[in-house]
């Protein structure tokens, strides 16, 4: 199946390219790459397949030429980049999105899945919250991916399948290896500094997925009946990785030994909390039930940090961290303010910043 993947060279996408080719797809790429000076090279090379080099916002029918279906893992992604300009994280998430699955249907594209995410539930008060539970986002990205999820909904028909995978908490190794997300930060923390560094006080309940078990789970919804998939919303994880944050912070500490536990200054409770059930993606993709555990994650991630020797002013800093990142784009005269390029871009000032 030819596949379209915007987002191709994000943190998922890397990992998700080589993935797809194994599976016996033909990919076709599609990334603004505003992250191209953040490759993780302990981790390896990006996959080299045929791409458009565009911002989403300007998607065209001709993009869609020879396409059968289309994963959609582009967005402003994560919870504090969503939070610096809601109104881009509803242009860019929400609208952008909903314009792109109505291009790829009037191209005739059968397929179109979506990367939704648990956020959507924001604030539960449920033992476990499955699909048909309410969605209470808390926060612009969160919010944007509801209402793409609700406006796209409305362009299903007999031609057109879109689906809306909604990811746990991602971890894992990548070539575009993030550390804004919370078990590959903790990690960080531990195998650099000896420290489990919490940024809250570790209450809240988030459910946790390893990075290439959301990409199973896209693969399964390829290959799946189109019956069996059409319309649906699908949580991506499993129910026994629902963790309060200090749990994740107990399985490093039993990964990385001896490490001293310290709160952030302002550390408080996170108002996002919530415990998701998988049992659906186990009954409709059987074959999409994450084979990961934190754990294991944590061991992989362990291996390539010890290589790194990666310090937290790197970490933390704007190379793997997605809002750092923009903002010094931003800084730095790369993008303007609606996050598009400027022409006169200047590599130079930029790479040594990020060095």
């Amino acid at each position: 199946m030819r596949v379209l993947v915007t987002g191709h060279q994000g943190y998922i996408g890397a990992v998700m390219v080589p993935m797809l080719i194994a599976a016996g797809h033909e990919v076709v790429g599609y990334d603004a790459n505003l992250y191209e000076r953040c490759t993780f090279a302990p981790a390896g090379k990006l996959a080299n397949v045929p791409s458009l080099r565009k911002d989403i916002r300007d998607a065209v029918h001709e993009d869609m030429a020879g396409v059968e279906a289309v994963i959609h893992l582009a967005a402003l992604s994560n919870d504090p980049l969503g939070n610096l300009n809601p109104d881009l994280t509803f242009a860019i998430n929400y609208r952008a999105s909903v314009r792109l699955a109505r291009i790829a249907k009037e191209a005739g594209v059968r397929r179109f899945l979506f990367a939704s995410s648990c956020s959507n539930y924001g604030v539960s008060e449920s033992d476990l919250i499955d699909e048909t539970g309410e969605l209470n986002p808390v926060t612009p990205y969160g919010q944007s991916k509801v209402l793409a999820e609700q406006h796209i909904s409305k362009l299903a028909d007999e031609r057109f399948c879109p689906v809306y995978f909604r990811p746990a908490t991602a971890y894992g190794v990548s070539p575009r290896l993030r550390f804004d997300i919370v078990l590959n930060n903790l990690m960080a923390w531990a195998v650099s500094q000896k420290l489990i560094f919490l940024k809250s006080d570790g209450s809240p309940w988030r459910p946790v997925v390893h990075v290439e078990d959301i990409c199973r789970a896209f693969i399964a919804g390829l290959a799946a009946p189109v019956e069996a998939v059409w319309n649906q919303a699908i949580n991506v994880g499993s129910s026994e990785q629902n963790y309060r944050i200090r749990d994740i912070a107990q399985v490093v500490t039993e990964v990385v030994p001896d490490c001293q536990l310290t709160f952030a200054g302002d550390a408080g409770p996170d108002k996002r909390s919530y415990r998701v059930d998988f049992s659906k993606l186990h009954r409709l993709l059987p074959g999409a039930v994450p084979r990961h555990d934190a754990r294991q994650g944590a061991l992989q991630l362990l291996e390539v940090l010890k290589s790194s020797r990666l310090t937290p002013g790197q970490f933390e800093g704007p190379r793997y961290q997605r809002i750092a990142h923009i903002r010094h784009l931003i800084r730095t005269g790369v993008l303007n303010s609606d996050l598009r390029r400027v022409p006169r871009e200047s590599t130079a000032a930029l790479t040594v910043a990020l060095n």
